[in-house]
């Protein structure tokens, strides 16, 4: 990864472990950073897509993140991916929740949804935020 991504989504997984994989495995993903602690969690982990970047770790280990991040719901990551039929067959081959096939939208993406292993949605699209200059 050339230049660092100035925003990284960042979230916390029961089983991070399984999250890696499904991430890695399904999703395309690569580990840039793995991080376990003394019991085997997942201290802190940083995957990347592209240009892109997601950091994630294990709930419950006590840390400041994780204590204010207790009860948060899943949250939602968009990932620009070029060919996205290619990648939902992949995601779908691996098992993975879709919740909207690949669809062409009236803006000019085609995208599709996924739901991980805890709730988190993926989308998935052609759509490439900031690629057009306004006037």
């Amino acid at each position: 990864m050339a230049q660092s991504p100035s925003i990284c989504p960042t979230l916390v997984y029961a089983d991070a472990k399984a999250a890696i994989r499904q991430l890695t495995e399904a999703f395309g993903f690569v580990e840039h950073a793995v991080y376990e602690n003394e019991d085997g969690g997942i201290a802190h982990a940083e995957l990347t897509h592209g240009t892109g970047m997601v950091m994630l770790g294990s709930k419950g280990t006590g840390s400041e993140f994780d204590t204010l991040m207790k009860d948060a719901g899943p949250a939602g990551v968009f990932v620009h991916v070029d060919d996205v039929d290619a990648h939902h067959a992949r995601a779908a081959e691996h098992g993975v929740e879709i919740v909207t096939p690949p669809t062409d939208q009236d803006y000019g993406s085609r995208d599709y949804m996924a739901r991980d292993l805890e709730g988190n949605i993926w989308s998935f699209g052609t759509y490439a935020p900031g690629a057009t200059e306004s006037s």
